[in-house]
């Protein structure tokens, strides 16, 4: 055992103040205690091993940083690697449709146009018809104008520039003399007479025949009890309409060539109505050649020749 008094030591010291280290016990006494130059060497020690385990492992820690840092390096450019794959793929998808687009612009380019054509085609073709037809048109109606009684239309002109359902005026004498009168001359004059009349003031009204039983109708000389005979020409005919006169009850059996003849008739004294009434608005020409055509149907509704629906 040390019993001397210590000598002061400048390096001890320093280094005791530098390193704490607190006591422990190394065995059962408890009042053992280690010398400070144990104490030195411990730490020295210590520190040596710690210098040694850092040394060994700087290099352990240098090689997994580089292995990390590769092992990044080639899961990145991977990355990078399947990502441009994708875009390049994506590319060539999006160029393809742009050519398809393309492709199919050109067509309905080509199409329009070749439409564009055919349709201009078309379309002088029939200004070139309606021109021609227009000027035979023109060509015909010169040569009609030719053929017409220059009195007739005159008579007309006269006519149209004061309307008037007075049968007294040169126009409609011509044509009640010429075509009317004619028309509306049937077998039983007495019924022709109410016939004429009721057409003129527009009451006679004619309708099909009902399949029911009518109540019969008889008119002097000739007797009307059945669909079978006409009461305007006295003949056998099936009667498919009946005529009524005015506000009369009594209804006759008419023909289909007696229904003819007074259809005609009514469609030319409607059409005059028309005119008076400032109901069509039409030049001259077109009017009279209407009035022409009624007549012309009259005097084919005289001779016999009517639709078969008649």
């Amino acid at each position: 055992m040390w019993s001397g008094t210590p000598q002061p030591d400048e390096d001890l010291s320093t280094g005791l103040s530098a390193v704490s280290v607190p006591w422990k016990s190394l065995g059962p006494s408890k009042g053992h205690r280690e010398s400070p130059g144990s104490l030195v060497e411990t730490s020295a020690s210590r520190k040596e091993a710690q210098g040694e385990e850092h040394s060994a492992a700087a290099p352990l820690d240098v090689s997994r940083l580089r292995s990390s840092s590769m092992e990044i390096r080639e899961k990145g450019s991977e990355f990078l690697k399947e990502e441009l794959h994708k875009a390049q793929k994506e590319l060539k998808l999006k160029d393809e449709e742009c050519e398809r687009l393309c492709k199919v612009r050109a067509q309905l380019e080509q199409e329009l146009e070749e439409l564009t054509a055919s349709l201009f085609q078309e379309a002088h073709k029939m200004v070139r018809e309606a021109n021609m037809k227009q000027a035979a048109s023109e060509k015909q109606l010169k040569e009609a104008w030719g053929k017409v009684d220059t009195t007739l239309f005159s008579e007309f002109q006269a006519w149209r520039a004061s309307p008037t359902l007075d049968k007294d005026c040169p126009f409609l004498e011509r044509v009640y003399r010429e075509d009317v009168g004619p028309c509306l001359d049937f077998t039983v004059q007495e019924l022709s007479a109410l016939v004429r009349a009721a057409v003129e003031d527009n009451t006679l009204t004619i309708e099909p025949v009902a399949s029911q039983t009518v109540p019969t109708v008889k008119v002097p000389t000739v007797e009307c009890n059945n669909t079978k005979t006409c009461a305007l020409s006295g003949l056998a005919r099936t009667c498919h309409h009946r005529i009524r006169l005015g506000d009369s009850e009594s209804h006759y059996y008419i023909s289909p060539s007696s229904r003819a003849r007074i259809t005609a008739v009514c469609n030319f004294f409607t059409y005059i109505r028309y005119i008076q009434q400032g109901l069509v608005r039409q030049d001259a020409e077109p009017m009279f050649w209407e009035i022409m055509r009624l007549r012309k149907g009259m005097s084919l509704a005289k001779l016999g020749f009517f639709p078969q629906e008649a």
